[in-house]
Parts: C-alpha cells; sequence; structure tokens
C-alpha cells in the first residue's frame, strides 16, 4: 500500500511523469549504460539503437502508480503486468541488487528532466512506488527461480545444436539438446528460452526466443528470423549470429523456459492469430493441443509477406491435420492466389469466431493492437484475449475510436 503523505503527491504528479515518459526512458537508459557500459550485455543494442526499449521501465513504474492510487476500471490491471515482467527478468538472469542501481538512475531520470517541480516530497513519494514495485518484482522473481530449480546468478544451461533446419526465407529453427546428456526442461506451451550469445567482439549479448514445439522431454527447438534493420536501423546482432554462425554440433548457453503467454486450462474453442515469427508461440500450443485434445477445436491465422516467408507452415498443417477440427487462414502482403489466402493484412471481420472462443495474439505491437480491436468489435471480450506487451504501451492510454 502507499502511504497516505504520499498517494496525494502521485496523484498530482502522475500526470506530468507521464507527459514526459519518453525523455525520462531517454535519460535514464542513456545515463545508466553510459556510466555500466557493461549492462549493455542486458539490453538489446538494436532495440536501443531505435528507442523500443527505452520506454520499458518508466511505463511500468508509470503504470504500478496508477494501479497504487486506484485509477478506476479503466486503469491497468497490474498483476498481469508484474508476472511478465518477473518472467522476463529471470529470462535475463536479473538479480536483486540490480534494483538499487536501477531505481538510483530512474529517479535520477525524473528529476533530470522535471528539475525544480521534483521537491524533496515528490522525490519521496516517487522513490516510495519505486520500491514498493521492485519488492514486488523481487519476491516473484525468487518464487520463479526456485520452482525453475536454478541459481539466479548463474541461470544458464549449456545445450548443444542437435540440427538446424531451414524453415522459411530468413527463417532458421535449432533443435536443443542438453550438453551434459541430461533432459530437456520441461515448459508450457507458449513458453520461451533466452540465449545468451557470445560475440565475437562484441560481448554477451541476450535475446528472447520462443519455444516452437511442444515439450518432448529430449529436445527444445526455437525459430529465428533474421532481423534486417529498416529505415537506417541496424540488422539484429543476434539473430545474425545464429544465421551465419551456429550450426549441428556447436553448443549455445540458453535460460530456463519462461513466459505467461500460455495455453491455459480448458476445452474452449481456440483462435491462434500470429504475424511474421510471432507464430512460434502459436506452433507451441498447436502441437500441444494435437496431443493432448484432438477433439478440442482450433482455427490458426497467419500474416506474413509472402508464402515463402511464413515460417513452420508445415508443423501447424501437420499438428492441425491431427484435431477433429482445425482451419487455417493466411493473409500475405503479396497474394499468392491458394486456397484459404487473402491479400493485404488481416481483416477479423473474415475470421471465423466462436463466441467463447480463447484467443491467442502474438506478433508486432500495432499488429496485435489492430486485431484486438477488431476482435472487441466482434463480441471477444478483453479476458479471453491473451498478449504480450510489456513497459511503456501498459501506461498508454488507448486512443479514442474514431467518430462515426
Amino acid at each position: 500500500m502507499l502511504s497516505a503523505s504520499s498517494a496525494p503527491v502521485i496523484e498530482a504528479t502522475l500526470p506530468v511523469v507521464g507527459e514526459h515518459l519518453e525523455e525520462i526512458s531517454d535519460v535514464f537508459y542513456r545515463t545508466m549504460i553510459g556510466e555500466n557500459p557493461e549492462l549493455l550485455d542486458l539490453f538489446s543494442r538494436s532495440a536501443q539503437a531505435t528507442g523500443e526499449q527505452r520506454g520499458s521501465l518508466s511505463g511500468a513504474v508509470a503504470a504500478y502508480a496508477t494501479h497504487l492510487i486506484g485509477a478506476g476500471p479503466d486503469g491497468p490491471a497490474f498483476e498481469h503486468i508484474v508476472e511478465r515482467i518477473a518472467h522476463r527478468h529471470c529470462a535475463l538472469g536479473i538479480r536483486p541488487e540490480q534494483y538499487t542501481m536501477v531505481g538510483r538512475y530512474l529517479l535520477g531520470a525524473v528529476a533530470t528532466v522535471l528539475g525544480d517541480a521534483v521537491t524533496a516530497p515528490v522525490a519521496a513519494a516517487w522513490d516510495e512506488v519505486y520500491w514498493l514495485f521492485a519488492a514486488r518484482l523481487i519476491g516473484r522473481e525468487a518464487r520463479l527461480y526456485a520452482e525453475a530449480g536454478v541459481d539466479g546468478a548463474d541461470p544458464w544451461q549449456e545445450f548443444t545444436v542437435a540440427q538446424r533446419i531451414a524453415e522459411a526465407h530468413d527463417t532458421v529453427s535449432f533443435v536443443l539438446i542438453p550438453a551434459d546428456g541430461g533432459a530437456a526442461p520441461d515448459f508450457r506451451p507458449g513458453q520461451y528460452v533466452t540465449v545468451a550469445a557470445d560475440l565475437p567482439g562484441n560481448g554477451r549479448q541476450l535475446r528472447q526466443y520462443s519455444l516452437s514445439q511442444a515439450a518432448t522431454g529430449g529436445t527444445l527447438r526455437i525459430t529465428v528470423r533474421r532481423v534486417r534493420g529498416v529505415g537506417g536501423a541496424p540488422d539484429g546482432v543476434v539473430s545474425g549470429f545464429l544465421h551465419d554462425h551456429v550450426a549441428a554440433g556447436d553448443r549455445l548457453r540458453i535460460s530456463r523456459p519462461y513466459g505467461d503467454l500460455t495455453l491455459q486450462p480448458g476445452n474452449s474453442p481456440l483462435l491462434l492469430v500470429s504475424a511474421g515469427v510471432g507464430i512460434t508461440p502459436m506452433a507451441s500450443i498447436l502441437e500441444h493441443v494435437a496431443r493432448t485434445q484432438p477433439t478440442r477445436e482450433v482455427t490458426a491465422v497467419h500474416a506474413d509477406r509472402s508464402p515463402d516467408r511464413h515460417p513452420l507452415r508445415a508443423d501447424m498443417t501437420a499438428n492441425g491435420s491431427r484435431l477433429r477440427t482445425f482451419r487455417s487462414l493466411s493473409w500475405y502482403e503479396q497474394p499468392s492466389g491458394e486456397p484459404d489466402t487473402y491479400p493485404g493484412r488481416i481483416d477479423t471481420d473474415l475470421i471465423p469466431v466462436h463466441p467463447d472462443a480463447d484467443v491467442y495474439l502474438c506478433g508486432p505491437a500495432p499488429f496485435m493492437q489492430a486485431v484486438r480491436a477488431g476482435l472487441h468489435l466482434r463480441g471477444i471480450p478483453d479476458e479471453r484475449i491473451r498478449y504480450e506487451v510489456f513497459g511503456s504501451e501498459q501506461w498508454r492510454p488507448a486512443p479514442a475510436p474514431a467518430a462515426v
């Protein structure tokens, strides 16, 4: 609970903090990483270069402040945000002592951007918000590490690449087995692992990749699309390294599986909607359902640039054929003329939607926002739509609907 003295201060200052989130985030990351360059091992260089990552932490703290002061029915529901961040932090090996440094730089960035408006009571109130948030995350992360049976200070396990499989244009799967000959860790369909890639001359970089097959007990599989920079943005260094330098027989250091975008218990019809390499958790979910619930109704919808860029297409078809009721629809920017395919972007009006369907979304944030909005218009409530958005997008209010 936020203290009685801090609550009115946070309520009064939250709007101005929200208005300056981008500036606060920029100062925070630039200062912290500039003074601690070793932290580049934790943060994506390409995401830093494009600004994609900068709003994550400050946006989450602002969302938590909104939660603490009670923003009403339109405020962000926070339990799932905590869960999502905790899973990501464990996949990165974040340790409790790192929260002290992060808090110092984040609150320093708030003071730098807002200047004289940050009085001693304002600084104390936001410090309280941060540490309430940090304590909640630290506690959840400790439990996740314990459940995974790993030491948070050394969360990595060595795996050998058993197979390298070309899946589609610029997309490759790596089938991994534990290097010590033991069993692969169990996981829930929809979870991901972190690859700790030691890049020649470029330090260690961490990237998270969804597991693209159901748990078998023997292997893990990740499916990696090469990230090519657009509009001056850099290419993805880890995806490029995996594509260009990792072959069967090589070793990779991998985290335990984490993530909360997982298949929930039940037998309602499933709608799996993906774009690009966002198909990977859907492939894991579909294979699991085909093995364990072959009578469950499933519809898979995918968007991509063209059929030759559609990864795991054969897997989805094969696993779908094991179900009593399965339908697959695809949208391609470059029309293919194939059955059950459409040109352009996904039109949610053309998706067969069961009113009781459970929906899973994975893809770029604008794609998921558009599909989610379309499904709302089809009568699917938020509680039946599961998707992953991390950080500042949780704080920013949804745009008002256009006038009709």
